[in-house]
């Protein structure tokens, strides 16, 4: 089995990697090698784990190129030889595509890649590939199963193969915790970062929405969507936030950012000195393992000189879902039409309504399982100027930010919020769809605030993941709380592939 199979970079972080580089016992072209083998091994073969769309051709070429320039002394910058995966819907240039999963964008080739992207070569991370997603980044059917596209197929979770690694970057959770990768990028509309990242046992990082910019990501919301790093350590989300924030004259949420100049000087151990943190006891009771976790924790944290701040209520957690839904509906249909659109004449599809036609005419492929009713519905809605959508957005703010978690946060004095991310991860059901219940990834989704989740321990075999929730652009101070409560309890364990989850007691 895969398991039996030494992997010389198991848990590297990229830390351990530029180290081995600059130290000449590894090369950038030997990492990519070795990771390309992994994917071979573990996500084509062995337990095929559905978690890799495309290989980028060019990967060894590129690092080899960036082996010459290390050789001559020239560093392009804080990644100089780090392979990552992208999640696929973030635009990379030739010779990858970029479909979201679809089958309808299969071979679409954008002009150029995303400025984030280009930040990450800019620092010398080598794309390695394309990581699989729920298609359409979930948003197609309310009966979808996530991590399933009509292009890559099902992922699995790498814990528990009969698993659902949870979506929508599922492909960048699966992969980052089956050491497919040292890292990957993810996006959040609503859960898609920390909520597989949870399901996977790594740490997602959803950052404020404006510090990172959204150029080039086909889109769900504007309002909401966010690029993140997802990785196996709160330091390695430190080094690739610290490239990807920077502001985007074509995104204008950007403009109002607050970047920190060094995200890795947060990295303290006693972080969590004199923190006033407050336990969001909403979340808990979903499971009483997960709850006894979250219970060690406190204490944890109390020991490290937080103060516990418990219970702490946001009193509007349940009042803005319809509203969000209606906003997410109008957004996606503006956004994706002018993505589409900006494809260019070569494009497969170049809107929103031809979309939906093509799924209809490739239904058995497309839709052997799910339908496509939320594309259906956004097609339906007017443009932004709409009382409808005007109404649901300012509902959407109020809620989850004024009367949310601004209030929470100054009647309480908090530094931050946590609450366990969610529940353990549920059975792939293409029958039924998936079957989980609500994460804590609302409030800070919706109010386009900081979440950052981390491993936390695993119930019957399966991880489980704590969340940190700040004010807009706090990540700093969300990363130094996290690093101080990883060196003190360090809960992150690779995967095993097991054919279904360990129960004791069961054959």
């Amino acid at each position: 089995t895969v398991m039996n199979l030494p992997f010389p970079l198991l848990e590297a972080s990229i830390g351990d990697l530029l180290d081995r580089q600059a130290g000449g016992t590894l090369t950038a072209r030997q990492t990519c090698e070795l990771y390309l083998e992994r994917i071979e091994a573990v996500d084509r073969a062995g337990p095929q784990l559905g978690a890799v769309l495309e290989i980028n051709p060019q990967a060894l070429a590129e690092a080899k190129t960036l082996d010459r320039e290390r050789a001559a002394g020239r560093l392009r910058g804080p990644l100089h030889g780090i392979p990552l995966l992208i999640k696929d819907n973030i635009d990379t240039a030739a010779p990858m595509s970029t479909t979201a999963g679809s089958l309808a964008l299969a071979g679409s080739v954008p002009d150029r890649p995303a400025p984030i992207v280009e930040r990450l070569t800019a620092a010398g991370a080598i794309i390695l590939g394309k990581a699989n997603l729920s298609e359409w980044a979930n948003f197609r059917s309310t009966r979808s199963t996530s991590g399933w596209s009509s292009l890559g197929g099902q992922t699995r979770n790498p814990y528990a193969l009969d698993r659902n690694p949870s979506g929508s970057s599922s492909g960048s959770g699966a992969a980052v915790a089956a050491n497919l990768a040292p890292a990957a990028l993810g996006t959040e509309t609503d859960g898609s970062i920390v909520s597989p990242a949870a399901a996977c046992g790594i740490v997602g990082l959803k950052p404020t929405v404006g510090l990172v910019s959204r150029t080039g990501i086909i889109p769900i919301a504007e309002s909401q969507d966010t690029a993140g790093p997802m990785t196996r350590t709160v330091r390695d989300a430190a080094l690739l936030l610290q490239v990807l924030a920077a502001p985007d004259p074509a995104d204008p949420a950007t403009r109002q950012a607050r970047i920190e100049g060094d995200y890795t000087a947060f990295l303290q151990a006693e972080g969590l000195q004199g923190a006033r943190i407050g336990v969001g006891r909403q979340f808990c009771g979903r499971h009483p393992l997960i709850d006894a976790l979250f219970e060690e924790a406190l204490e944890t944290i109390s020991r490290l000189g937080g103060t516990i701040v418990d219970p702490v209520e946001i009193p509007t957690l349940n009042d803005w879902r319809e509203a969000e839904f209606t906003l997410l509906l109008y957004e996606f249909k503006d956004g994706l039409n002018r993505y589409l659109a900006g494809l260019g004449a070569a494009a497969p599809v170049q809107s929103l309504d031809a979309l939906i036609e093509f799924n209809e005419q490739h239904a058995a492929q497309v839709m052997p399982f799910f339908g496509q009713e939320i594309l259906m519905k956004a097609a339906a809605c007017g443009p932004l100027t709409d009382p409808a959508y005007l109404k649901a957005r300012d509902k959407c703010r109020a809620l989850s930010r004024e009367k949310g978690l601004d209030a929470v946060f100054q009647k309480h004095g908090l530094d931050a919020l946590i609450a366990p991310t969610r529940g353990p991860a549920w059975l792939i059901d293409p029958v039924n769809g998936d079957s989980h219940t609500e994460g804590a990834s609302s409030a800070a989704a919706v109010s386009g605030y900081p979440h950052l989740t981390q491993p936390l321990g695993s119930v019957h075999g399966l991880p489980v993941n704590l969340s940190w929730m700040g004010l807009p652009w706090q990540e700093g101070r969300l990363i130094q709380y996290a690093f101080a409560f990883e060196q003190e309890q360090p809960a992150r364990r690779p995967p095993a592939f097991l054919p279904s989850a360990a129960i004791d007691g069961l054959p």
